[in-house]
């Protein structure tokens, strides 16, 4: 009886870090699939087709009975949302993706929380009082946040990991010119700015869908839509940009296996998320975010073959540091009973910093 009491309690734990391995993995799959020639506005189509054929039938199931009528401004503001949160969100993070790499992102995912603090002072959602403890540890979170993003950017700093088969392979490597070496720290940085804007645009959708719900009180219903949505405006958007009518074809490779994973995986996390936040509530997952970063550069230099760099570590723990007073904050101020966007943020759909079609992380 104990020893099923021990693994009734380690479960919520083992899930969220599976969860972390295959948040990582839908990044770092997606990146070898734009490494080997695949576009990424038809990867973003893809897999957000593919979540929303899954989720879709899944919502008028789960809430046929339950699921208020929906109205046409209800339907008008979740179109909205997806224009921010899938629309700009999925195409500006593939884009970071391309231009930098999975560790990079999963650093900047962690910026979200602050994202929403800002937004929540600038439309009025919390009161910003410099005298309250909770908001001065949210306030210096967020710089420490921002600040890490910054590190992370703009200083790469010497390499510390890469990949035993490279030095192998080539034991004298040839020295990049002063060329290719701006190339790369260029890319770096619109890489950098790219995933900022689609974190900010994550932290925009979050607090949309915190109203919506309150609205519109049927979670999966309103995720189903709000991907559907996305996926259209998505279609557009790629057939405008991407006139290259082979680059749709898929070939039954890593481009292939991309689309599959990014678009089952997503929902598989969405659901462990769900059950994990209803087991130990939304702290509990946030608290998670972090290991993506680790694991995810990991997983970059074993198989992607990359470069860890100083700055990417240093500015990893500014932002974790940053990321966790936020969070703690919050937590205080849901135990003392504040009134703020931290209650919105209690329901369990908008823990997710990822949308649920197929979205690498989050968070």
């Amino acid at each position: 009886m104990r020893m099923k009491s021990w693994l009734l309690e380690l479960a919520p734990i083992a899930a969220m870090v599976l969860l972390q391995f295959l948040d990582v993995g839908i990044a770092t799959i997606t990146k070898a699939a734009m490494s080997s020639g695949m576009s990424r506005y038809v990867l973003v189509v893809y897999s957000n087709a593919l979540g929303t054929l899954i989720l879709l039938p899944v919502s008028l199931i789960i809430e046929r009975k339950k699921r208020p009528p929906l109205t046409f401004s209800i339907l008008c503001k979740l179109f909205l949302i997806g224009l921010v949160g899938i629309t700009m969100m999925r195409n500006c993070m593939f884009t970071g993706v391309n231009y930098s790499s999975p560790t990079l992102s999963s650093a900047m995912s962690n910026l979200t929380p602050a994202f929403i603090f800002l937004l929540a002072i600038i439309f009025r959602m919390e009161n910003l009082d410099l005298r309250n403890w909770r908001s001065l540890v949210k306030i210096m979170g967020t710089l420490l946040s921002i600040s890490g993003a910054m590190i992370i950017i703009f200083y790469k700093g010497p390499s510390i990991g890469t990949m035993p088969l490279s030095s192998i392979q080539n034991t004298y490597p040839a020295k990049p010119s002063f060329s290719t070496m701006l190339a790369i720290t260029n890319n770096w940085v619109i890489g950098g700015f790219f995933l900022a804007i689609a974190y900010l645009s994550s932290a925009v959708s979050i607090i949309s869908q915190a109203a919506i719900i309150k609205e519109y009180p049927s979670e999966v219903t309103v995720v189903s839509f709000y991907c559907l949505f996305g996926t259209i405006q998505c279609a557009a958007f790629s057939l405008i940009v991407e006139r290259d009518p082979n680059a749709w074809r898929l070939t039954p490779d890593v481009e292939l296996i991309s689309v599959f994973y990014s678009g089952i995986v997503g929902m598989v996390t969405f659901y462990v998320q769900m059950w994990c936040i209803q087991k130990k509530g939304p702290l509990f997952v946030a608290m998670f975010t972090p290991l993506g970063i680790a694991i995810a550069a990991l997983m970059s230099i074993v198989f992607l073959g990359e470069t860890l760099h100083l700055g990417s570590v240093i500015g990893a723990v500014v932002i974790a540091i940053g990321f966790y007073g936020v969070m703690w904050a919050q937590w205080n101020g849901e135990n003392s009973g504040t009134q703020n966007v931290d209650r919105l943020q209690k329901t369990p759909l908008l823990e997710n910093h990822t949308p649920v079609c197929g979205e690498i992380q989050e968070i």
